[in-house]
């Protein structure tokens, strides 16, 4: 018989990384491609706008949010969900809106101040999610309702400026009313996941 030989630790280790390899090869499907290829449209879009050329950008927007329902329809529609996927898709939700609002704040279109609420908000969300995961059991925490709101609103405000800026809509009063709903649902949902986080430590410290 031939005596069984046991692999050493380099060859082990070897194989962990081949193995990983092959797995993150495995969730580069078609939805986490979307997500790649809108993540990588962010400079794209930034640029544009520096640029003024904000009718393109415009429709580089368009194309994000597309993106951003189809590859949800397709991860669910055809079970294409992956870890992958679940931390590329709001990273790439959050540096498209973040960059945008940034960029359009820089070039005079976006009042300063709502651009500093929209970033503190991002900032408090993603501070207070790695907190949570660090100091008490791993969990889900889905997205507000206040928030998905929230999102809505600050989409539809920089659609609506590019849209004016770049396709010449006349803006009447929309951007004033769509600014003051913005400010008003970033700070709610802010508030909001401020007392969830608390909610969930507190509840933490009590188990110890």
């Amino acid at each position: 018989m031939v005596p069984e030989i046991t692999p050493g630790p380099e060859v082990s280790a070897v194989r962990a990384i081949a193995r990983q390899a092959a797995e993150a090869r495995l969730e580069l499907n078609l939805p986490n491609l979307i997500t790649l290829a809108r993540l990588l449209s962010v400079p794209l879009a930034i640029w544009l706008i520096v640029e003024a050329h904000y009718g393109v950008a415009f429709w580089v927007f368009v194309g994000a949010g597309v993106s951003d329902a189809l590859d949800g329809y397709i991860a669910k529609r055809f079970d294409r969900r992956t870890r992958l996927g679940a931390l590329l898709d709001p990273i790439a939700d959050k540096a498209l809106l973040a960059g945008v609002y940034i960029t359009l704040g820089i070039a005079g279109q976006l009042p300063h101040w709502l651009v500093i609420l929209v970033v503190l908000r991002d900032v408090l969300i993603l501070g207070g999610f790695a907190l949570i995961q660090a100091t008490s059991a791993p969990q889900y925490l889905g997205p507000l309702f206040v928030s998905k709101v929230n999102t809505s609103v600050q989409i539809a405000l920089v659609g609506f400026v590019l849209a004016r800026l770049g396709l010449g809509i006349d803006e009447g009063t929309v951007t004033g009313v769509l600014i003051l709903a913005a400010a008003v649902t970033t700070v709610l949902s802010g508030l909001s996941y401020l007392l969830r986080w608390g909610l969930i430590l507190t509840r933490s410290e009590q188990a110890w």
